[in-house]
């Protein structure tokens, strides 16, 4: 497979994850984060230092509406629910394992 074509799926592949989470309001990030040790912010993350690497500036909030489909702050007050004190316990214990 040629660099070129390899790019383009990655990319079509990242905008499905994208789309994905996007439809699954119900998991939040903290799940993520116990789970896979990621959410929507490090992907926004992931995706300013990727431009950054290109020299191009891009705002994090700016990288996280990108991700999210919409400010980030909109998708919070829609769909961010408070953390239980069980993921709480769950994300101190994930975040101790990978360390």
């Amino acid at each position: 497979m040629d660099k070129q074509t390899q790019t383009e799926l990655e990319a079509a592949a990242f905008r499905r994850l994208l789309q994905h989470l996007r439809e699954r309001h119900d998991v939040q990030n903290i799940d993520l984060m116990i789970q896979a040790g990621f959410c929507r912010n490090c992907l926004a993350n992931w995706y300013k230092d990727a431009a950054a690497e290109k020299g191009l500036d891009l705002s994090k909030d700016d990288a996280r509406e990108i991700v999210y489909g919409e400010p980030f702050a909109d998708w919070k007050a829609k769909y961010q629910k408070e953390a239980t004190p069980e993921q709480q316990a769950a994300f101190e214990a994930a975040s101790k394992a990978h360390g």
